[in-house]
């Protein structure tokens, strides 16, 4: 058994790790509401432009870039959203896997990903193992603003709109983390562009759809009026993406950290437990030796 030195030192230094644990998930929890409040006040606008952009899609005869991709061109931009900071548990590593997998499968279907990485844990994994990355961000991932999605999507943009004989793109993914609660965050994968048009599931709601749907004019022109809205379309979906990503990244680090706590004071109380047995069997066998000795020398006496 170990000595009753070494357990000292491992309750010491556990219940050193429990104080951080428990700062880091009051940090998050105070931090939890408002990243919530930003993600879900960013969610309308983003959906009213995806609305929009899908109506056009279903009921217009427009070619433009924003509906569909340069022909032939099997490059393919993944941008994979990440965390800066560990004690997260697996939201970076969950990010990682989808984003593998997903890279994985366009490989197979003959296309060439080019990948962009924002948050500093995803950059070091890529950097560490040697794959190359097209274009890389860093910094607040826990709160992120609206100029880093600016940056992103003026990358992401303009290796959209490049021919592909200068290096262009074909399609844009986006891998990030759903916010859905604080105790369910989904990673899904986003096909930005060409903008995918989601099928009605019964007749009844193509019906609907179609009873619903506007009818759009353009001025001065159809072109001038999609380039705008392509720049507009693209940062509100990485911003919104970066926000719901901001308040996953928190409730998980909440989380980790929660559970962390109560297992670093669940080890506090196992060796406190066995602090406890090696003190009695010390001294059980010190009073052995004691009455041994007394016995001893009583006998000598005698």
């Amino acid at each position: 058994m170990a000595s009753q030195l070494a357990f000292k030192s491992r309750i010491a230094s556990t219940e050193s790790l429990a104080k951080i644990f428990n700062a880091q998930e009051m940090i998050a929890s105070s931090h939890i509401a408002k990243a919530r409040k930003v993600a879900l006040d960013a969610k309308p606008y983003s959906d009213a432009i995806s609305d929009a952009v899908q109506a056009l899609v279903a009921h217009t005869h427009i070619t433009h870039p924003i509906f569909k991709g340069e022909p032939g061109n099997d490059r393919v931009a993944v941008l994979a959203l990440t965390a800066d900071r560990g004690m997260a548990g697996a939201y970076t590593s969950s990010v990682i896997r989808e984003t593998e997998g997903l890279l994985a499968r366009l490989d197979q279907e003959g296309k060439h990903p080019l990948l962009y990485v924002y948050g500093r844990r995803g950059v070091t994994y890529y950097k560490y193992r040697s794959r190359e990355v097209a274009q890389t961000w860093e910094g607040d991932s826990d709160k992120p603003g609206a100029e880093v999605a600016e940056q992103i999507s003026k990358a992401l943009m303009e290796a959209y709109m490049k021919p592909a004989a200068q290096g262009g793109v074909g399609e844009l993914y986006i891998v990030f983390t759903e916010f859905v609660n604080m105790v369910v965050q989904k990673v899904r994968v986003l096909r930005m562009l060409p903008v995918e048009l989601v099928q009605a599931e019964t007749a009844a709601e193509e019906i609907e759809v179609a009873k619903t749907a506007p009818l759009y004019s353009f001025e001065p022109s159809t072109e001038e009026v999609l380039d705008a809205v392509l720049p507009k379309y693209i940062q509100s979906r990485i911003h919104e993406c970066l926000l719901t990503s901001a308040a996953s990244e928190t409730a998980c680090r909440q989380n980790a950290m929660h559970t962390a706590t109560d297992n670093a004071r669940n080890l506090i109380g196992d060796l406190t437990r066995k602090l406890n047995t090696s003190r009695q069997a010390s001294i059980t066998q010190e009073l052995t030796e004691i009455i041994g000795s007394a016995d001893a020398l009583n006998k000598k006496e005698e």
